[in-house]
């Protein structure tokens, strides 16, 4: 988090990130936090033992990315749950078109062909709740790979060891070094996540500190969204990254602050434009909860808290007023299936023909 400054991001917007990077070429990197995106960047594809034991840099339901970036795709995962992959964009429309009619008809827990904003936050918590089992069972495969033992605790170095051995590095020669205290001789850019991965898991440590994690407190460590105190840390982590003055409390043109460097032509400076607005619409509009231009590290807490029913509701109406064309302050399912795109990631071709027969 905070140490991995000095590396690249791999959240700033999912199509236009290559783009973007071969544009600001000269840009100082050092003017947006990065994460652990530092590593799986390489040319070498990330192996599917590292996925399972490196904290992940985006959370399905939580706001913000681990650098701090925008979830753009927030209000998809809290509206589909554990059925995102099933509207891939090459989905067939008329099947797609009939799962989202079926999604309506549950979300209007009254059935009374309309949906509120009370149903849609109910529909939301349900479906956060469905991405934090998701992450327990992921949980206990990666607990496993790394407590081969099966003891139910893993230590700091037992960890380093599984995690160095998923870099490429020789299992037994790192066991080796790290129990006889020698030096490990590993790259910069490996040492740097490696200083910022023990810091994290002291953090998930649980008082009484055993410098031990069991299964729970391994899940904290992957995943903070399921921790008061370990969201705590990643806020902080985020506030620590953005704030310019130190003061430990963020101001809009800090959450908004651009990366130095020129900006070379006009898809550039969209791009620059597109961050700027977004940002500054969710700062303004969601996270400065009293609007006095200061987003401290509560605010920032309560905002990013996947659970808070608050939240829940704040999100429930903002997605009801991208569709609600009659403005009645509910959603029909015609209104639903044409914004179909904003809520699925999915467009659906001739999206009233036959609504009401199918319904």
């Amino acid at each position: 988090l905070a140490t991995w400054q000095t590396y690249p991001m791999s959240h700033l917007m999912a199509v236009s990130m290559a783009l973007f990077c071969l544009l600001h070429n000269t840009m100082d990197v050092h003017a947006r936090p990065a994460n652990m995106s530092a590593l799986k960047d390489k040319n070498n594809p990330t192996s599917k033992e590292e996925n399972e034991i490196l904290p992940p840099d985006h959370i399905n339901g939580v706001k913000l990315e681990m650098d701090g970036h925008i979830n753009k795709g927030f209000h998809q995962e809290v509206f589909l749950g554990k059925e995102m992959e099933e509207f891939e964009e090459d989905s067939e429309p008329r099947r797609n078109r009939k799962k989202l009619i079926e999604i309506f008809s549950k979300v209007d827990f009254n059935k009374d062909k309309s949906v509120s904003a009370k149903e849609m936050q109910r529909w939301i918590m349900e479906k956060t709740e469905e991405h934090f089992q998701e992450a327990v069972r992921e949980n206990k495969m990666s607990f496993h790979a790394v407590d081969p033992d099966g003891d139910g605790h893993v230590t700091w170095d037992e960890y380093r060891v599984k995690f160095l051995a998923s870099k490429g590095f020789n299992e037994k020669e790192m066991a080796d070094k790290i129990k006889n205290s020698e030096e490990l001789k590993v790259d910069e850019e490996t040492q740097e996540v490696l200083e910022s991965l023990k810091d994290r898991w002291f953090q998930a440590d649980n008082p009484p500190a055993d410098q031990l994690l069991n299964e729970e407190e391994f899940l904290s460590f992957l995943h903070p969204e399921h921790s008061k105190g370990m969201l705590k840390y990643m806020v902080k982590e985020i506030v620590r990254d953005l704030d310019q003055d130190g003061d430990k409390k963020l101001t809009l043109s800090e959450f908004i602050s651009l990366p130095m460097g020129t900006v070379e032509n006009q898809q550039a400076q969209d791009i620059d434009d597109d961050w700027v607005r977004e940002r500054k619409k969710e700062f303004e509009e969601v996270i400065d909860r009293n609007h006095d231009g200061i987003v401290t590290m509560e605010e920032l807490e309560e905002y990013m808290d996947p659970m808070n029913e608050y939240n829940a509701l704040n999100e429930a109406k903002q997605m009801i007023a991208v569709a609600d064309e009659n403005q009645n302050h509910n959603l029909e399912l015609e209104e639903i299936l044409k914004y179909s795109e904003y809520f699925t990631g999915s467009k659906l071709m001739d999206y009233a023909r036959n609504v009401h027969e199918e319904f």
